[in-house]
């Protein structure tokens, strides 16, 4: 080919190559830029039952999106996402150490929290700090939403509606029975939820015949369950997976009698069946349950949008990828913490941080985890307002083994729930 000749010029042009700093509409679409999520998670220590589940469900989100090719951005740029975490030992000492380290070193772009309340309360600070959004899960306390934080946002109940829901139960259940004992660990999530649950049961004209907290790691709570009045109305409280599944066992032991028992955490993990006769009847508040009816149908009855993967895909993707484990509501608060950000992400065109939280200040939608929806007030920015808890029995099965029904609100309930046995 001679000098001079224009299909050199007409090669060049094609391939985006003749004035440096060009992208070609070819090589403009191929973009892709990995965005780094980042947390610390329990995996030791006394949390490790409900962190697990919640990366468990963090990374069947992250293998799901990276797998359909990723969030796709406004100039095209396909993003996929990595994570970035450290083990936090279930200590609050470590946290803000592990974060700042995580922002600074391993230039994490968002931030999920560890799990448990306090651990997310102290996360929070550096996320606020280093202006990066951080999606709690694990992490229920209302508190933590009401310092002033403008890019914290919450994917549970919080706390202050954890256990009301369970008054009312029993009041349709034993309407005679008006006479709480409350036992609780004296963990910032378990006091704010019995605080809540105090003076709503009051309101509602219930007496509260014992009011008492243990130390985290407490094992034996003869001396409190030797406190509780016979009879009782309802016993509630508790505090996490370990203490809760220690205190169902000796109530049962001791052969305490109430109408109800509500407790916190520990009853919708399913490695609660492992206590045997000894969960059976015990109600426990959840954030999720693989029979919740959330659906397409069902946000569009509410005028809303519905977002994502359905109930049983998630229950069904989770159990193949975790040896047949149903997941418990951890593990969907991890999943749905991913699933926001992917969200927001995609709806804002960018992963700019101010773009992604005008997203997520308007956020109302609802996914296979419930209704989302965020408090925009200065008061409580952040602060979930949208989901709602469900509640679960143990009752036998037809094969005896216990069995996980949802009994209240009455509106997605799979079973009737039932007064305690006599012991």
């Amino acid at each position: 080919m001679k000098p001079g000749k224009w299909y050199p010029v007409i090669i060049l042009v094609a391939l985006g190559l003749l004035l440096p700093g060009a992208a070609s509409p070819v090589l403009a679409a191929g973009k892709t830029k990995t965005v780094v999520i980042g947390f610390t998670a329990s995996k030791t220590g006394k949390f490790n039952v409900e962190a697990t589940r919640q990366i468990n469900g963090l990374h069947l989100w992250m293998e799901q999106v990276n797998a359909k090719g990723g969030v796709k951005l406004a100039d095209g740029t396909m993003v996929k996402f990595a994570d970035k975490y450290y083990d936090d030992e279930s200590k609050k000492g470590r946290v803000q150490e592990l974060y700042t380290k995580l922002i600074s070193a391993d230039k994490a772009d968002f931030l999920i929290s560890p799990y448990s309340s306090p651990l997310a309360d102290a996360s929070a600070v550096i996320a606020q700090q280093y202006n990066k959004i951080m999606i709690t899960t694990g992490a229920a306390s209302d508190s933590t939403y009401k310092k002033g934080f403008t890019l914290v946002y919450q994917t549970y109940t919080p706390a202050s509606r954890y256990l009301t829901g369970a008054v009312d139960l029993l009041g349709k259940l034993n309407p005679s029975a008006k006479t709480l004992a409350i036992v609780h660990e004296k963990d910032k999530f378990s006091t704010d939820v019995v605080n809540a649950l105090k003076a709503y049961a009051i309101s509602k004209g219930y007496k509260i015949a014992l009011f008492e907290g243990y130390d985290s790691g407490t094992t034996d709570f003869a001396p409190f369950i030797n406190k509780i009045p016979q009879p009782v109305g309802a016993i509630m409280g508790g505090g996490h997976f370990a203490d809760t599944t220690t205190l169902a066992k000796q109530l049962y032991e001791k052969k305490i009698n109430a109408s109800m028992i509500a407790l916190l955490v520990a009853p919708p993990e399913p490695k609660f069946a492992e206590l045997g006769d000894a969960c059976i009847s015990v109600v426990g508040s959840s954030q999720w349950e693989p029979a919740a009816k959330y659906s397409p149908e069902s946000a569009k009855k509410l005028g809303m949008e519905y977002f994502g993967i359905s109930v049983a895909d998630f229950t069904k993707s989770y159990q193949a990828k975790y040896n047949g484990e149903t997941p418990s509501y951890h593990s969907a608060g991890g999943y749905v913490a991913g699933l926001l950000l992917q969200k927001a992400i995609e709806q804002a065109g960018s992963t700019d941080t101010a773009k992604v939280k005008a997203v997520l200040d308007g956020m109302n939608l609802m996914t296979f985890y419930g209704v989302i929806k965020f408090d925009t007030t200065p008061k409580a920015h952040g602060l979930q307002v949208g989901h709602d808890m469900v509640y679960i029995q143990w009752q036998k099965g037809k094969d005896g083994k216990p069995v996980k029904q949802v009994v209240w609100p009455e509106a997605a309930a799979t079973a009737s729930a039932f007064v305690c046995p006599a012991r």
